[in-house]
């Protein structure tokens, strides 16, 4: 039998060495490339830091760690006060006032109610106090009545001073008084306005006003169109109202209570109630 004559290895490294010689390769680059992409330059590192806590005040005082002497990596020790460096806005936290502010979310909607009422409150008799002083520079003190709520301030001027009986027509003096009013109105009425005219309790049944309605309404109309027409008051921001005889303020059981009852009133209401 003829002998088969074998054939000899090829020449070099085996085929396995060139694969295994790649992939060390690119584990290499992979390595290079992670490294040179953890690198930072100090100066531009030291440069961020120092942005960052001028706009947000991360750090106290423009300090580079969270209190004194260590760094973050060095240890956990830090961590454990790091509420007492920051709040949740990045900036020194004040306990005082974070104190205050929780007290007041945590107030009842009836509480807060309550605060904004004596708020307004306060303001109105401040109000009052002002316009008080310019009735009185004005010389019709005597002739305006004031009083306040925390809704409002009241200015409540008698209807036998402004009108005739059973007339709806301002008389010359009457116009007079207006005017300064009205000069009071545009200093301190901040927000809206209403004029409201009332009566007594007397029937009146005549031609131009069947019932005391019409004439409480014809009197707060007269002193709405004449405040119009004499100041720069907001039409959009008066009211007027004829109320009757249904809000007494004195019995009308005797001529000086229905006197009383016959008012014109000016209510000038808190910028803050809409």
């Amino acid at each position: 039998m003829a002998k088969r004559k074998e054939e000899a290895p090829p020449a070099g490294a085996p085929a396995w060495m060139a694969t295994f010689s790649d992939l060390m390769n690119l584990l290499l680059c992979f390595f290079v490339m992670l490294f040179a992409m953890s690198s930072i330059e100090e100066a531009k590192l030291q440069e961020f830091v120092s942005a960052m806590n001028n706009t947000f005040s991360i750090f106290e005082g423009g300090a580079t760690a969270i209190g004194d002497g260590f760094l973050i990596s060095n240890g956990v020790s830090q961590l454990n006060e790091l509420d007492q460096y920051i709040n949740s806005t990045g900036k020194v936290a004040d306990s005082e006032t974070d104190g205050e502010q929780l007290e007041e979310f945590e107030k009842s909607p009836d509480a807060m109610e309550e605060m904004l009422e004596e708020k307004r409150l306060q303001e109105n008799e401040e109000r009052v106090e002002s316009i008080e002083e310019a009735l009185q520079e004005s010389e019709i003190a005597d002739e305006v009545e004031l009083s306040f709520t925390a809704q409002y301030v009241k200015l409540t001027m008698n209807g036998g001073l402004l009108f005739d009986s059973g007339s709806a027509q301002l008389k010359e003096e009457a116009q007079q008084i207006i005017d300064k009013v009205g000069k009071i109105l545009e200093r301190y009425g901040e927000g809206s306005i209403e004029i409201e005219g009332h009566t007594d309790n007397v029937p009146i049944n005549s031609a131009q006003f069947p019932s005391n309605e019409e004439l409480s309404s014809a009197r707060a109309m007269s002193v709405f169109y004449y405040l119009l027409d004499t100041t720069s008051l907001n039409p959009v921001d008066i009211k007027h109202a004829g109320m009757g005889e249904r809000v007494p303020i004195a019995d009308n059981a005797t001529p000086e209570g229905r006197s009383r009852n016959r008012r014109v009133e000016i209510l000038i209401y808190n910028p803050s109630v809409r």
